[in-house]
Parts: structure tokens; C-alpha cells; sequence
């Protein structure tokens, strides 16, 4: 690599670990930068995975600290993701994720406009409507498989469903959405490395601006609170949905 492909692909991971710590969505700067190096489409996303694992375990390190990670509340929930983000890493490839190429841009749109919509939504702490069993359960199987099938809005997807199921304000949602987004992305990297599909060179230029940008992003959202995150929030949120949108209709 060029000098300043590494450069470049050191900036990606830097930005993506900031996103990706605040609000989620990282991949939206640092897949398309490992499709600009060249790399096939299955050996990016394996590569993203390699590089993702260090930005968010800085995230998780930093929200940990900061008090905001209950790990009695996630380990079990930890568990399930770990074992179904393996299987839908398998899954994917294996098969074809078209299908839901087409549909997760509308589930985000329809997200962006809950929030949107609902000002007070994780500003305080509320009643939580599951379990910690039925939720690790449920969000643990349902969105480990998703984040190891296709992976898009993940951390999106655990936020709301952290607010909405388990009653935690933002910034806690967030900390947890971290954690299980870390365990996902650690399982999905055991099957991609099995299967040979990481590229190490281009990996370790993203890795040393991902610890950078995950623990800028944390230690801002922590500063912050939940009107930072908020913002940053909608804003991924809205677009990724552009992107997706564009992926399907702009070609």
C-alpha cells in the first residue's frame, strides 16, 4: 500500500470509531473505504470486522469506567449474541442477503421517525418491559444473527430496543448497545478468519485510528449526555438510510 492509502484508511477508522462509539454506524465510513483499497466485498466486511473489534472494545473500556456498563444486566444477553452472530456470519456465506438489502433502509426510516417523533425518548430511566432473560433471549438471537448476516443499523436497532424494552436512559443504552455490538463483531471475526477473509495489512492501518476515534467518541458522549447523542443519533440513522437507498435505486 501507498502511503496514502494508509492515510487514508487511518482517517476511515479514526471517523468510523467515533461514529461507531456515539451512535453506531461506523460501517458507513469504513466499508466503503475498504471497497476503494480493493478489496473484494466478503474480505471487506471480514476486514471491517478485525478492525471494528478494537475501536468499540475502546468504547467499552471507556463506558465501563465511566460506571455506565452493568455487567450482570448484559452477560447473558452477551452470551446469545455471541453464538447467533456466529451463525449468521456462517449463514452469510453461504447464502444471499438481498432480501434484506431492500428492506432495512424503511425499518431505519421508520426508527429516524419514532425518534424523531418522541423527544423525551431515553432522556430518564423508565419502566423495562422484559426480563433480562426474555430480552437476552430475544434481542441476543434476533440481532446477533442480523449484525452476522448483513450488520447494517445494528447498534441502532439495540438502542431503541435497549430504551423501548429494557427502560435504560441513552447514554446506559448506549453502553450496553457497545458491549453486545463488541460481541457481535468478535464473533463474526472468529467465523471470517476461519474462512480466510480478512486482509491483516489493511486491518492494522484502520485498527490504530479506530483506539483513537472509539475513545474520542466515548469520552464526547459520556461529556455530553443524551442530547449529543440524540443528535448524533438521527444523524447516522438518516444517513444510512440514504446510503442504502442510494445503493439500491442510484446504480
Amino acid at each position: 500500500m501507498s502511503w496514502e492509502t494508509i492515510a487514508l484508511l487511518f482517517f476511515a477508522g479514526l471517523s468510523a470509531g467515533f461514529i461507531d462509539a456515539v451512535a453506531g454506524g461506523g460501517g458507513l465510513i469504513s466499508v466503503p473505504a475498504l471497497l476503494w483499497a480493493g478489496l473484494p466485498p466478503q474480505v471487506a466486511l471480514g476486514t471491517n470486522k478485525m478492525q471494528a473489534v478494537w475501536g468499540t472494545l475502546m468504547a467499552v473500556r471507556k463506558y465501563a469506567k465511566a460506571g455506565f456498563v452493568s455487567w450482570p444486566q448484559v452477560r447473558l444477553t452477551v452470551l446469545f449474541t455471541f453464538v447467533f452472530a456466529c451463525l449468521g456470519t456462517w449463514t452469510v456465506t453461504q447464502v444471499s442477503n438481498e432480501v434484506l438489502k431492500k428492506i432495512v433502509p424503511w425499518m431505519l426510516l421508520g426508527i429516524a421517525v419514532y425518534v424523531l417523533l418522541s423527544p423525551g425518548l431515553g432522556r430518564t430511566a423508565a419502566k423495562a418491559r422484559l426480563s433480562l432473560g426474555a430480552f437476552a433471549c430475544l434481542a441476543g438471537s434476533v440481532l446477533g444473527f442480523y449484525d452476522g448476516f448483513f450488520g447494517p443499523g445494528t447498534g441502532t436497532f439495540w438502542t431503541l430496543a435497549c430504551i423501548s424494552l429494557l427502560g435504560l436512559e441513552l447514554t446506559r443504552a448506549t453502553a450496553f448497545t457497545k458491549v453486545v455490538n463488541l460481541t457481535s463483531n468478535a464473533a463474526s471475526l472468529i467465523v471470517f478468519v476461519i474462512s480466510a477473509r480478512v486482509n491483516y495489512e489493511i486491518a492494522a492501518a484502520m485498527i490504530a485510528g479506530q483506539l483513537i476515534g472509539g475513545r474520542l467518541g466515548a469520552g464526547m458522549a459520556i461529556r455530553h449526555g443524551a442530547p449529543f447523542i440524540r443528535v448524533i443519533f438521527i444523524s447516522v440513522v438518516l444517513a444510512m438510510v440514504a446510503k442504502l437507498l442510494w445503493d439500491q435505486f442510484g446504480m
